[in-house]
């Protein structure tokens, strides 16, 4: 009989190695392109943009395929939403604007099966031919809490104490925007809220994570950030400025 798929970005976080996470995608056709890149997740975004159930189910498998962990963002902390995620094959959830130790304690118990949770007694996909189930998912299931707003900051101590959390992550543009800077992210007030909130959460003996880029991932895996999340779009915006940039000034 199969055994339950391990989650690679969870053992990894285990062992405080850092997890990198590729977001910005849409489809499963674009997991399988990342996917022989290496990257250990994938950023499923179901709270903005196009993904439904459907392609939530077949975006999963892709991951599955090339041995990445499925992570995704659900639109709300509601344990129906939660429950149903899960049964379409995410091994990860995402919940956003997590600003109490209530709502963590939410998030994490709405992604758990008894003793720990009260996740829906339906298993999924993930739980296909996999003896005893219901009594190993909880420790391959994964959960990132969203720290997004100057309210979370001020609770972040008492969010702390909730078991069963793997990752707290620290959301550069919607805290900023709740600090009076929206769309400036690397305001000197913002980046010394980002930096607070990781010494503390890595400072508490759990695992931080935060939005990074090609300039400033190094900084942050020495500030302690285990779990890095990046997007390709920004590569892609890159890579085709540069080349209308060298084909508009070749003369011909």
């Amino acid at each position: 009989m199969p055994e339950i798929r391990p989650n690679v970005a969870k053992e990894k976080l285990r062992k405080n190695q850092v997890v990198t996470t590729i977001s910005g995608v849409q489809d499963a056709d674009v997991i399988d392109f990342l996917g022989p890149m290496g990257f250990d997740a994938a950023w499923i975004e179901c709270e903005h943009g196009p993904v439904d159930w459907d392609a939530l189910g077949n975006m999963t498998r892709s991951c599955d395929l090339w041995g990445m962990t499925s992570i995704t963002r659900v639109s709300a902390n509601e344990p129906w939403l939660i429950t149903r995620t899960l049964d379409r094959g995410s091994m990860g959830i995402v919940v956003p604007h997590v600003n109490s130790r209530e709502a963590a304690e939410q998030a994490m118990q709405s992604s758990k099966y008894a003793p720990l949770g009260y996740r829906g007694m339906f298993g999924g996909r993930q739980s296909f031919g996999v003896p005893d189930y219901f009594h190993k998912a909880n420790d391959q299931t994964m959960v990132i809490v969203l720290l997004e707003e100057v309210e979370a900051l001020k609770n972040l101590d008492d969010i702390l104490k909730v078991d069963g959390i793997d990752v707290f992550f620290v959301a550069p543009s919607d805290l900023a925007q709740t600090m009076g800077h929206i769309g400036d992210a690397g305001h000197p007030e913002v980046q010394a809220a980002i930096d607070d909130a990781i010494s503390r959460i890595v400072g508490g003996g759990r695992t931080a994570g935060t939005l990074v880029n090609d300039d400033n991932i190094d900084g942050y895996i020495g500030k302690g950030a285990r779990f890095l999340m990046t997007s390709w779009n920004g590569w892609v915006a890159k890579g085709a400025a540069e080349f209308l940039k060298s084909a508009t000034a070749t003369k011909v």
